[in-house]
């Protein structure tokens, strides 16, 4: 009896920890889509004062849909940072903003809600921001950076691939080659633009273009808002969706200053015109590392594009056209 309840323990044990229950450092059985943001102090001030920075991490990819498993819940990024930004604006503690940024980009309605939240916090505030640069800032990364007074980037970081793509797979030489058809009664000739199971025509590949091209523009709008010292035809440019070293950022005037995360922290104040203050960031962790390099326990969504063994409905997602301003080598 006693074995039997020991091998169905450890198999309980199994099935949660695969169900990603143990992400993040917390078990969590049931999904919870208000888990309370705990203030954590990660950097103390050198002198007594009340004035806070705010560490705000855009990590991973970004997206305005989360994941759900069988005993965890991914929240999407947009409503992490929204939750955070509503914290803040509680707190007149806070007198600067430094968004630590670790993202390969994501959709680009996902990335357009981040920046435009982050716009509208800090035009209500009235409080500078500084981005840093982790390992990597690029694409829709890039792009809510632009909500920023200054960025900085870590000496090894990669950014840019400004730029826009709509993803999808087509199976319509597959399906012919094992005798299946995909028959759709429609009304409206583009009704069923995007169907996998058929060959995109010239026309509709025109149609995808012209999209892209419009959320290529808005991307163009948002650099040149951001970077001012930068004129919109060097901008595009540089717009090819290469990626840039720090370096090579700095040189081309993407980036200001190469530094790590206490340089922009150092920014972040003197902009704000105070000489001290305590680093916090909101965490839904209970016990986080005290320091500055301390992570939020809130990661972003994965976005998968790869299929491998995919059932028949996660191959009609997979098919269906999406439109990411995302670095595809991440």
């Amino acid at each position: 009896m006693f074995r039997r309840i020991t091998i169905l323990t450890a198999l309980l044990f199994v099935v949660i920890l695969a169900a990603g229950c143990f992400a993040n450092n917390r078990v969590s059985l049931w999904p919870s889509n208000d888990e309370a943001l705990t203030t954590i102090l990660v950097k103390k001030p050198a002198h007594h004062t009340d004035n806070r920075v705010l560490l705000l991490d855009i990590e991973g990819p970004i997206s305005e849909w989360g994941e759900s498993r069988l005993f965890h819940q991914t929240e999407p990024t947009t409503t992490i940072v929204r939750a955070k930004l509503e914290k803040a604006m509680q707190d007149p503690r806070i007198k600067a903003v430094v968004l630590r940024i670790n993202s390969p980009g994501g959709t680009v309605t996902g990335t357009d809600i981040v920046y435009t939240q982050l716009k509208k916090y800090k035009n209500t505030a009235k409080v500078p921001f500084v981005a840093s640069f982790m390992g990597l800032a690029a694409s829709g990364g890039y792009y809510v950076a632009c909500a920023a007074d200054r960025i900085y980037a870590h000496p090894t970081t990669l950014t840019g691939s400004i730029g826009v793509l709509i993803h999808s797979f087509g199976f319509a030489g597959l399906f012919q080659k094992i005798g299946m058809e995909s028959r759709v009664i429609k009304a409206g000739k583009m009704k069923d633009m995007g169907n996998p199971f058929a060959q995109m025509s010239d026309e509709e590949r025109a149609i995808w273009q012209g999209i892209v091209d419009d959320a290529y523009e808005r991307f163009i709008s948002v650099v040149a808002e951001g970077r001012p010292n930068l004129t919109v035809d060097k901008i595009r440019e540089l717009a090819d969706g290469r990626i840039y070293t720090a370096t090579q950022a700095k040189k081309l005037g993407l980036v200001d200053q190469i530094g790590d995360l206490e340089d922009a922290i150092g920014e972040a104040m003197r902009l704000a015109n105070i000489r001290d203050a305590g680093v916090i960031l909101y965490s839904t962790s209970e016990r986080p590392e005290q320091n500055i390099y301390s992570r939020t326990d809130a990661a972003a969504p994965q976005i998968t594009l790869g299929f491998s063994g995919l059932s028949m409905d996660e191959l009609l997602d997979a098919g269906r056209p999406r439109f990411y301003y995302m670095w595809m080598g991440f």
